[in-house]
């Protein structure tokens, strides 16, 4: 076993405790370079988490021979840009989900790394979290039965930086994102059912901008249907006035209900069982996941999310937002 040694292209916020630290706290690895565009800001970074290397430019840090994989959290515009580097410099790349704006992207992403010869993989980090692993049991072991149906709620309060429409959030502009909200929130839903379920067949949606201050979709509905035959629906609101973040999974003699992303326990019922689960995730929410990684590279493991699950999430969203994006204008090929 020998230590992975890291570079991250973009240290913005969900570097600084979700997934940084995890690359220096999990076994057999650490944080070797660092790279933001503001060089004030990726040496602030550097000092602050231990790093001895900083950059303001990727190529730099993709090039450095001291750095053996790189991790590329900057928004979804440019995951592929970042990748197709990583992949032609003969390293492995971990990019930040949504794998991309699209599907078509992803392929291209997946194309890349397969001509290398090397591992792509994606931060669709709860499939290395206990509490959903907790689940997965649970569902392998059949306590509810053969499962039924899928039914996800997600509603937020829309955010006062979601009305400055001149400084919007990146994750609010299709063009950056691929879409709003729920492309950012919903992708990490369809991800988790993906690993518990297998691909999803087909899906169909409506969304559209009930609240007006973007041109990003802020209300979506979706159903969809499994290879295995089991079905779901959904409901994505981002202009409530209340949260609520609930998927229920209903099988044939009982259901078990868990959040994508609240602090809310597992609730598993059955005729026989009525049981509150409480189970709370890591300090750094993607360190089981980067171990996953680290793991795999020194050939002692797997990672559960890698390009070709990760790109099945971003077809699922292109399927339910089609008719959104074509109204829209919005092309990314």
């Amino acid at each position: 076993m020998k230590n992975v040694r890291w570079g991250i292209i973009g240290c913005g916020d969900v570097t600084e405790k979700k997934s940084g630290p995890g690359f220096q706290k999990a076994q057999n690895s650490e944080l070797a370079a660092v790279m933001r565009r503001s060089a004030d800001k990726a040496q602030d970074y550097a000092r602050r988490h231990n790093v001895h290397v900083w950059y303001t430019d990727a190529d730099k840090l993709i090039n450095d021979p001291g750095v053996d994989a790189v991790y590329i959290a900057t928004p979804p515009d440019t995951h592929k840009y970042y990748t197709l580097k990583v992949a032609a410099a003969g390293k492995p790349a971990y990019v930040e989900k949504p794998m991309a704006r699209n599907f078509t992207e992803c392929q291209d992403m997946i194309a890349a790394c397969k001509s290398k010869n090397l591992p792509l993989f994606v931060a669709y980090y709860r499939r290395s979290l206990p509490k959903f692993l907790r689940v997965k049991e649970m569902l392998d072991d059949g306590i509810i039965g053969d499962v039924r149906s899928v039914t996800v709620t997600l509603f937020h309060p829309a955010q006062v930086e979601d009305y400055l429409e001149n400084i919007l959030p990146w994750r609010l502009v299709p063009e950056i994102a691929g879409g709003g909200l729920f492309f950012d929130l919903a992708s990490h839903i369809f991800d988790i059912l993906d690993f518990y379920f297998g691909p999803i067949a087909s899906a169909k949606g409506f969304a559209g901008n009930q609240m007006g201050s973007y041109t990003a979709e802020d209300i979506v509905s979706a159903s969809f249907a499994f290879e295995n035959g089991i079905l779901g629906s959904g409901i994505w609101c981002f202009s409530t006035n209340t949260h609520t973040d609930i998927i229920e999974i209903t099988g044939e003699r009982g259901k078990i209900t868990i959040p994508a992303f609240a602090a809310d326990p597992i609730i598993l019922l059955t005729p026989d069982i009525s049981e509150s689960i409480i189970i709370d995730h890591p300090e750094h929410i993607q360190q089981p996941h980067i171990q996953s990684i680290v793991d795999e590279l020194n050939g002692n493991g797997h990672c559960p999310s890698h390009g070709e699950s990760a790109a099945r999430t971003s077809r699922v969203m292109d399927w339910i937002i089609a008719d959104w994006r074509q109204k829209e204008g919005i092309d990314f090929d």
